[in-house]
This record gives C-alpha cells, sequence and structure tokens, in this order.
C-alpha cells in the first residue's frame, strides 16, 4: 500500500487523527478540498467547518456582538455614554476572516510537521483500500472518512434565496432584518448575535419550545430570556416557501407572512458523503444519510473507518477528536478502543448562555425513576447595577439510591466556562453531598451550584 492511513477530510477529527497516527509511525495522507469560508462540493479547506464556518467564527461573532449590552450596562456603574458607539460589520467580518486564515495556516503547519501528506482536491473511495484524488489514485491500508456535514435547507419553493450559517457568517452587509427559521444551536445562536447588534429578529419553529433535546424546564427559561432580549419567537411556525420582494425576502409560514432583508435557515445539517462512493465499497449507510459504524468507528467495510459528524453520533467538534485518538489506539497501539460518548458536556452560545453535562430531567425520570431535583433562578449580582432584568437558571439533577449528580443545566452568563469545571465532577461521578461539601467561591454566580439544600422536585 502507498500509506498506512488515508484520511478523507481534514476538519478537526481527520487532523487529529491523522497527526497521532503519523506520531505512532504510520505513513498518512489527508485530501482536503481548497480553502473557502462557504462549504461546496468543490470547496473545504484544512480546518474543516469548526474552524472555518462554524464553532470559531461563530464565537468571534459572538465576542462581538456582545460588546453592545456591555456597552448598555456600564451606564449603572458609572460610565457615560456621551453617544452611542458605531459598529463596522465589514470590520468585524475582515478581522474574522483574518484569523481564519492564520488557523488554518496553523492546521497546515500541524500537518506537516507531524510527517502528514496534504494532497489537495476531493478525496472519493474507489474501493476498499483505495482512494481517489481529483483524477489519481492511492492505495491505504486504511482509510479512515472525516468529511463532516453540510448545512441543510428543507426543499419548499424559494429555498435557493435563503441563506445559511455559512453565509451568515460572510454577509457583504448587516441586515437590519432578518427572520430565522430553526431552533437549535445554530439558529439561535445567529438570532442573538443579529439581535445583539441591533436587527429585528423573527425567529421560527414547528416545536412548542426552541432547543428540542435539551431539558424542558431549560427550554422554557430561554424562551424567555430570548424575548426579553427583543427577539420575536414564533412557535408551532412551519415555513411554506421564501419569494423575491422589491425591497428585500418574504418568509411565508403557517404562522403569516413576513418581509425582511435577509431569510436564513439554521435547520440542521446532513452528512457529508454525496458521490463519496462508500455504497460502492460495501459501506452501509443510515437513513438519515450517516455512515454506520461499530463501537469502534469501524464500518460494515473493514478496512473503513469513519469518525465525527458523518457519522452523527455526537455531533461536536471535541467529541470528533476524542473519537479520533480513539481510533489512533485501535490501529496503532492494537488496542481496540471505543469512543466514550457518556457524560459529554455542552453549551450554546446564545445570549444567555446555556451549557449541560449529563441527562436532562426527563430522561433521568426515565432511567432512574426516583430522582431529586434542585433548581435556582436569579438575577446575577452585575445586573443589579447594570439595570438588566436578565436572569440566570441552574439545576441539579440527583439518582436518588446512589445521591450521584447525574444532570446539571445552566442557563446564564458564562454557563460554558462554569460547566467545563462542573462537567469533571460529573464525569467523576460525584455526589450531591460531594457538591455539598465543596466551598462557594463568593461572590461568584457558580456558587450557586454548591449551595442548593432544598429539594425543587422529587
Amino acid at each position: 500500500y502507498d500509506y498506512d492511513l488515508f484520511t478523507i477530510g481534514a476538519g478537526s477529527g481527520g487532523v487529529r487523527c491523522s497527526r497521532m497516527s503519523a506520531g505512532k509511525g504510520a505513513k498518512v495522507a489527508v485530501a482536503e478540498l481548497p480553502f473557502s469560508t462557504q462549504a461546496s462540493d468543490t470547496t473545504g479547506g484544512v480546518g474543516g467547518t469548526c474552524v472555518i464556518r462554524g464553532c470559531v467564527p461563530k464565537k468571534l461573532l459572538v465576542y462581538g456582538s456582545h460588546f453592545a449590552e456591555d456597552f448598555e450596562d456600564s451606564e449603572g456603574f458609572g460610565w457615560k455614554m456621551n453617544e452611542k458607539p458605531d459598529f463596522d460589520w465589514t470590520k468585524l467580518i475582515a478581522s474574522k476572516n483574518k484569523e481564519l486564515d492564520r488557523l488554518t495556516g496553523i492546521y497546515k503547519r500541524l500537518l506537516d510537521g507531524s510527517g502528514v501528506e496534504l494532497v489537495e482536491g476531493r478525496g472519493t473511495v474507489v474501493d476498499a483500500h483505495t482512494v481517489e484524488v481529483d483524477g489519481k489514485r492511492f492505495t491505504a491500508k486504511n482509510i479512515l472518512v472525516a468529511v463532516g456535514g453540510r448545512a441543510f435547507v428543507p426543499d419548499i419553493p424559494g429555498k435557493e434565496l435563503v441563506i445559511t450559517s455559512d453565509e451568515a457568517l460572510d454577509l457583504p452587509k448587516m441586515p437590519k432584518k432578518i427572520c430565522i427559521v430553526g431552533s437549535g444551536y445554530i439558529a439561535l445562536e445567529f438570532a442573538c448575535i443579529f439581535n445583539a447588534l441591533g436587527a429585528e429578529v423573527h425567529v421560527y419553529y414547528r416545536q412548542p419550545l426552541p432547543l428540542r433535546g435539551f431539558d424542558e424546564e431549560v427550554r422554557g427559561f430561554l424562551a424567555e430570556q430570548l424575548a426579553l432580549k427583543g427577539i420575536v419567537l414564533h412557535p408551532g411556525a412551519t415555513p411554506t416557501a421564501v419569494e423575491k420582494t422589491d425591497t428585500g425576502l418574504k418568509l411565508i409560514t403557517s404562522d403569516g407572512e413576513q418581509e425582511a432583508d435577509e431569510v436564513m435557515f439554521g435547520t440542521g445539517r446532513k452528512p457529508n458523503v454525496k458521490n463519496l462512493g462508500l455504497e460502492e465499497a460495501g459501506v452501509e449507510m443510515a437513513d438519515s444519510g450517516a455512515i454506520k459504524v461499530n463501537e469502534i468507528s469501524q464500518t460494515t467495510c473493514p478496512s473503513i473507518w469513519a469518525i465525527g459528524d458523518v457519522t452523527d453520533r455526537i455531533n461536536l467538534t471535541p467529541v470528533a477528536l476524542m473519537e479520533g485518538m480513539a481510533l489512533t489506539k485501535t490501529l496503532f497501539d492494537g488496542v481496540p478502543t471505543e469512543p466514550d460518548h457518556t457524560n459529554v458536556a455542552c453549551a450554546v452560545f446564545t445570549q444567555p448562555q446555556v451549557a449541560t453535562v449529563g441527562l436532562t430531567e426527563e430522561e433521568a425520570m426515565t432511567e432512574f425513576g426516583d430522582i431529586d431535583v434542585y433548581t435556582s433562578s436569579f438575577r446575577p449580582m452585575k445586573n443589579t447595577l447594570s439595570g438588566s432584568e436578565e436572569k440566570m437558571f441552574m439545576k441539579l439533577v440527583v439518582d436518588v439510591e446512589s445521591d450521584k449528580v447525574v444532570g446539571v443545566h445552566i442557563v446564564g452568563g458564562d454557563a460554558a466556562e462554569i460547566m467545563q469545571g462542573v462537567a469533571i465532577a460529573v464525569k467523576m461521578g460525584a455526589t450531591k453531598a460531594q457538591f455539598d461539601q465543596c466551598i462557594g467561591i463568593h461572590p461568584t454566580a457558580a456558587e450557586e451550584l454548591v449551595t442548593m439544600r432544598s429539594v425543587t422536585r422529587e
């Protein structure tokens, strides 16, 4: 074989697995499409979705948009804003793109420094041991598919007029009014970004509450906070068409019609498997389009493996990294290693943030039956002087029999930063008694997690 491992896709998971495998002495190559801030059948870029058109640029825009609230809050602390600060959208986007160039350069240097050969072009699977990149063929003992996902827009009239998160991160100008369809991470994060920057924002979704799959109480609390911020929520609404108007676009839904400068669909992502040649190589696919894998990320073709969003397990960058590390051990340490998908913490960078680890109250009730739930909702100290009405919510879900804290949920400022530390405790199996024994750091919002003594619900 030409290589011990040939990876298709140089996103977070593909790069990590390729680098670590090369570090163990394997001969490795990775194929990736030419760089572009927007994904297509012919463009991609080293670093993948997270670095180029996902987590990283999104978080930079979150930071940028949050200054508007900081300026407003400062007046309660004695700062006088003699005039409203000017905001330059084009400068933010240019600065973001400059940072993306730096990061993709770092990823390329990491591959080169690890001895991984980068082959630019579209990689496809020819057979169990052969990959083709723009007409050139390479053989490999093992093939790794780590091509991630692409934004999905439902097939409705006018779908060609809408934007997705790819385009939203690269708009030539800031919309004054935007309609966003969807209520997952992406839709809500962008709703908060545009709202904070002064746009009129309408969010449409089919469910009664946003963030399907999260704790019901968290969903309700977040919806209240988003409405408080001025975001107009349209629950129970189904999009039926998008039309062009003299001034912009019109979104038509079961809830009515709304005109706007832009219509964005944040309705999820689909595995990026189109024309990859997987089925011809004997790789079985799920109905969702995801690649079916076993407990060690092996497909139904024994020499072909898959990690990350293309497998539709837990679609988060750190999970893809973990799966890549596990696969490296399986292939080149001779130790079959299962990725650990239990108690994976996550965050939604809305304003306020949502962070969670472990089970929702509903999941815990199903799994354990006998649970105690502790909740606290309060106005953080900063907001007492700023005048902000934004509140914070914290929740602990405890299995009564073992006293283990099996779920932690936070809505509020810095929720993600707080949760990273809490996740360690939950992963280690900490009990409610151990939480109670921990002395809080005062004055912080986070100390509430170790001072909740009264059971809210049994």
